[in-house]
């Protein structure tokens, strides 16, 4: 079992909308039994799946020490894909884990479900804070989506701070520049400077309508260049997790 964090330091980069669409093809596409983890109090997972929300459900309750994650974990229209919903109790998760005191809850939990999931898949509000530290204690690879600007790499500077800081055992980075414009210069200079190498999502309406459909980009127009690429971000993250696991073998 891996578990993968989508996460960023910033808003507004596509990270929800990479974290359903990575999930799709980690359930689909590869085959595995995959569970979406959705920590952002927005929902924006389920609502992309076609999912409505589940009235009175506490989400945060999960990390409570008697908490009961499989309790809360729901089948998705996707074969081999459930979901665990966010809901607005998630907004002072923060505080309540910081009250808690157990640093690596998440990676507890995670673990109980080992025997469940091939892959959990954390979409991961844009915190610093003890959402982030428990996502980055229980992540095996973390995923982190940043715009083609010169503030990303600022950013992924930060977040590596932050884990080499705050974590003795940390995972693995992938960086991946989202809305990429091929037509945009600075675009372009990031894309050919600091981020050469880095997988990328375009800018591409196909993207944007997933907003639209409610359902992961290869559903509906899998035979466009932006679900191609994210095919190769996966593809990317299952090279990943191959290493690591020869590594530790």
């Amino acid at each position: 079992m891996a578990v993968i964090g989508i996460y960023s330091v910033k808003g507004g980069v596509g990270k929800t909308t990479l974290s359903v669409d990575l999930a799709w093809r980690s359930a689909v596409r590869s085959g595995h039994r995959t569970l979406l983890w959705d920590l952002d109090p927005q929902g924006g997972c389920a609502f992309l799946l076609g999912m409505e929300p589940r009235p009175g459900r506490r989400a945060a309750s999960i990390f409570q020490r008697d908490g009961r994650p499989r309790d809360f974990i729901e089948p998705t229209p996707y074969p081999n894909l459930s979901i665990l919903q966010a809901d607005d109790s998630l907004r002072a998760l923060g505080l309540a884990l910081a009250r808690l005191g157990q640093r690596r809850r998440m990676a507890t939990l995670s673990g109980f479900l080992a025997g469940e999931y091939d892959r959990i898949i954390v979409d991961c509000p844009p915190v610093l804070n003890d959402i982030s530290d428990q996502v980055i204690s229980a992540a095996d690879l973390l995923i982190v989506p940043l715009p083609p600007s010169p503030l990303a790499a600022r950013a992924l500077a930060m977040i590596r701070a932050e884990i080499l800081a705050n974590h003795d055992r940390h995972p693995p980075i992938l960086p991946v520049l989202s809305m990429f414009d091929t037509r945009r210069k600075l675009h372009r200079e990031v894309h050919n400077g600091f981020a050469a190498g880095w997988p990328f999502i375009p800018m591409a309406s196909a993207v944007e309508q997933m907003a639209v459909q409610r359902k992961p980009i290869g559903v509906f127009a899998g035979w466009t260049d932006a679900s191609q690429r994210m095919q190769r971000v996966w593809d990317a993250i299952e090279a990943k997790l191959r290493l690591r696991a020869t590594l530790a073998s």
